[in-house]
C-alpha cells in the first residue's frame, strides 16, 4: 500500500479527476480483503450508503496504544476512500489519531469537493468511527 505522502504526490500528478477516481480505485484493489468473519454489524460503520467495515486493532493496553486498522467496502471507489482513510490512521499513537482530522487530507487533495454528499457523508463517518475507537483507547 502506498504512504500517504506518495498517495498526496500522485493525487498533485493527475490532473484529471476520471484519472483520480481511477487511482483512488486502484488504492481500493490493493487493500487486502476484510476475512467474512469481520463484516459483523459490530464493525460496520453506520452513516455510509455503502456497506463499510472497519476493524480496530491496539498493539498492547498502554495508555496510548499504536493502533492500525482493517476495512473493506463492497463499492470500488468506497474501498478506495477506506484504503485512504486507513492509511492516514494505521499505525499511529491513539492520541494523534483523535487530534488527526483525515477529512483535512481529502481537502487538501481536493477530493472532498468531488465526492457526492453521500459518500462525503460515509466518508465523516468512517474517521468518526476511527477517532472514537482511538478515544475509547487514548488518554488524551
Amino acid at each position: 500500500m502506498a504512504s500517504l505522502e506518495q498517495i498526496i504526490d500522485d493525487f498533485a500528478y493527475l490532473d484529471e479527476w476520471e484519472d483520480r477516481y481511477r487511482y483512488v480505485i486502484e488504492l481500493g484493489k490493493q487493500l487486502p480483503d476484510l476475512p467474512e468473519a469481520d463484516k459483523t454489524a459490530e464493525n460496520k460503520v453506520q452513516g455510509c450508503a455503502s456497506q463499510v467495515w472497519v476493524v480496530s486493532h491496539a498493539e498492547d493496553d498502554s495508555a496510548d496504544p499504536v493502533m492500525t486498522f482493517d476495512g473493506d467496502s463492497d463499492a470500488h471507489i468506497v474501498r478506495g476512500l477506506v484504503a485512504i482513510v486507513l492509511t492516514v490512521y494505521s499505525g499511529k499513537h491513539a492520541s494523534e489519531i483523535v487530534r488527526t482530522d483525515a477529512i483535512e487530507t481529502f481537502s487538501k487533495i481536493g477530493l472532498v469537493e468531488h465526492l457526492s454528499a453521500q459518500r462525503a457523508n460515509g466518508l465523516r463517518s468512517m474517521v468518526k468511527r476511527i477517532r472514537e475507537d482511538a478515544m475509547r483507547r487514548a488518554v488524551v
